[in-house]
């Protein structure tokens, strides 16, 4: 026969007892709690200098395997190139202490165009490796076979295949493909179908820069950091999107990406834009000149104008983007410092 307990968790300690005593006494939480004088006496009598003298003691002795490791004499970490686990990221390639501030968008190609509620399980690379992946691809060519592949979430500390699983969900709907499923889209001024990534560096090495087309609740759904790296490091500028997931937009700004809205009752669809088209998003040249919420002017070549809202929400987010993204703005802030 089965027994069932209830537990009471609205008790007010300070009026209610929680027993009683063996004569009958009530005895409240403050009756039996030790006061500090207790607890300091408790401690000094049982937690003793030698506990801890033993422990660091064979911290260097103890463990044979430990202490045969071959350790750099280096204060800095020494990458290794031929790790397939853990890349040297670029985020801090070239920088330099001056804010590079704005940086101009001018006839961007459309990397993807999407509907409404793409989620960062979409955009963020997730799950197993498929065989067929410009990931997979990188980890053959560096001598990792196929049952080695992992996972991308176990190798979310090399740059080189995060960036080729940004995207690559086999859920993807991307509308330069005419609603086709898949982790692909089309390299524009050749018309060549390719993988998001493989486009991506297309447009990379010809000097070309990128935007996204999207409709409402962009990045919905679990915050993940690489939702918003795996963009960056596809060369992608600006995202524009009827709205956004707030978390997502504010880490699209941390990585130096733009979020732009569409006006109220706009969108892609309503613009007639096609995804073909080239965008030139006007923004001021300096970053003292961009305020919170201000509207800005996107051309294309086609002639098409609109308006959209500028999605920096605060003047901490306008000082990220001056800086390129919040790891340089951190990195010049913390050498500033020490100087």
């Amino acid at each position: 026969m089965p027994i069932f307990l209830t537990l009471q968790v609205d008790i007010d300690f300070e009026k209610e007892p929680i027993g009683a005593s063996k004569d009958g006494k009530k005895v409240y939480f403050k009756d039996i709690w030790p006061s500090n004088e207790e607890i300091a006496n408790a401690v000094q009598s049982s937690v003793l200098p030698d506990m801890f003298r033993s422990t660091y003691e064979a911290i260097t002795t103890g463990n044979p395997m430990w202490n045969q490791l071959q350790v750099p004499s280096s204060t800095l970490y020494s990458w290794d190139q031929s790790s397939t686990y853990i890349h040297e990221p670029p985020y801090f390639k070239n920088m330099k202490m001056s804010p590079p501030g704005p940086h101009s968008v001018k006839d961007a190609y459309c990397l993807l165009s999407f509907g409404d509620s793409i989620t960062t399980d979409h955009i963020s690379p997730a799950g197993s490796i498929n065989k067929d992946s410009p990931a997979a691809k990188y980890l053959m060519e560096r001598g990792v076979v196929r049952k080695d592949f992992n996972s991308y979430g176990s190798r979310r500390g090399n740059d080189e295949v995060m960036a080729r699983g940004t995207f690559a969900n086999i859920r993807l709907v991307n509308k330069l493909l005419n609603g086709e499923v898949g982790p692909q889209t089309v390299h524009v001024p050749s018309g060549e179908k390719l993988s998001v990534f493989d486009a991506a560096e297309k447009y990379k090495n010809d000097g070309h820069d990128t935007v996204i087309l999207a409709g409402a609740e962009y990045g919905s759904g679990s915050s993940r950091d690489w939702a918003a790296k795996g963009p960056m490091l596809l060369g992608v500028k600006a995202v524009i999107a009827k709205s956004f997931e707030r978390i997502h937009r504010s880490n699209l700004v941390g990585m130096g990406i733009i979020p732009l809205c569409f006006k109220s009752g706009e969108d892609a669809d309503s613009l007639g834009l096609t995804g073909h088209e080239r965008f030139t998003i006007h923004l001021p040249t300096s970053a003292g000149d961009i305020k919170p919420g201000q509207d800005v002017t996107i051309t294309t070549d086609s002639g098409k104008t609109f308006t959209c809202t500028v999605r920096f929400d605060t003047e901490v987010e306008l000082a990220y983007y001056n800086h390129g993204g919040i790891l340089p703005f951190v990195i010049r802030n913390l050498i500033s410092a020490n100087n």
